[in-house]
């Protein structure tokens, strides 16, 4: 009889007979040496979301995304506010140790402990936080978290196809393409072709030691400039 198969010889998946649910993802702080993440704060975080995120005068950061833009601080007070409420969402501000300051989010969605499958989405980083260390060190942070402390299995990042920018960020930090939901959702009134893309636990020790590479202090020359991308630096571990 082949392996992983029932008594009909039919192919099924891995037994995992020592799985246990993942935890339920808890608001806890996470430090960074760039940013921390920080469970979202209506009242604390609001106003210096407001002011980082009014640096997009174009708003194109909202483009791709079901909120915003916002045009007041009273707008943005309301959708944080909301979320703090949400029991199938969990967002956390980032906020930049240099400044003390919000200057963008990042959230737990899709989240089912049974199956260990966990999805990060939502992502709204400001100008001031874009294309910095502090952006990829939250997502470390926010992977670390759900595989080495909640126990999951599968972590997922899902957006619009039309979105090159998030699946280049993606496939930057070590997610693999899964495939492409077609009209998958309707936001802000037009379609949306859904592109997957995840982390499973056994990729996980190769995305982390690249991605600790990538962040440590002797990767940025003086004027803080990488030394090496991480794409290249993933590539040298293994695994692409």
């Amino acid at each position: 009889m082949p392996p992983n198969s029932n008594e009909l010889g039919q192919p099924i998946g891995e037994a995992l007979p020592g799985w246990q649910p993942a935890a339920y993802p808890k608001t806890a702080r996470m430090a960074g040496r760039f940013c921390d993440l920080e469970p979202i704060d209506a009242d604390k975080h609001a106003g210096q979301l407001f002011e980082a995120f009014a640096e997009d005068t174009e708003g194109r950061m909202w483009t791709y995304m079901a909120n915003g833009p916002f045009a007041t601080g009273t707008e943005v007070h309301a959708w944080l506010e909301a979320a703090e409420k949400l029991e199938d969402q969990v967002y956390y501000a980032v906020v930049d140790r240099a400044t003390g300051r919000a200057v963008g989010i990042a959230t737990y969605l899709r989240i089912q402990p049974g199956h260990g499958v966990v999805e990060v989405g939502a992502i709204s980083y400001a100008p001031a936080l874009q294309r910095t260390p502090a952006a990829t060190e939250a997502m470390y942070l926010m992977m670390r978290q759900v595989f080495e402390v909640w126990g999951y299995r599968r972590y997922e990042w899902k957006c619009d196809d039309l979105n090159a920018a998030s699946k280049r960020a993606a496939e930057r930090l070590g997610f693999s393409h899964d495939g492409l939901f077609r009209q998958a959702v309707i936001y802000k009134g037009r379609n949306r072709d859904t592109a997957w893309y995840s982390i499973i636990d056994k990729d996980w020790p190769r995305i982390k030691e690249a991605l600790e590479a990538w962040l440590d202090p002797a990767n940025f020359d003086a004027d803080g400039a990488q030394k090496r991308r991480l794409e290249e630096i993933r590539a040298g571990i293994g695994g692409g």
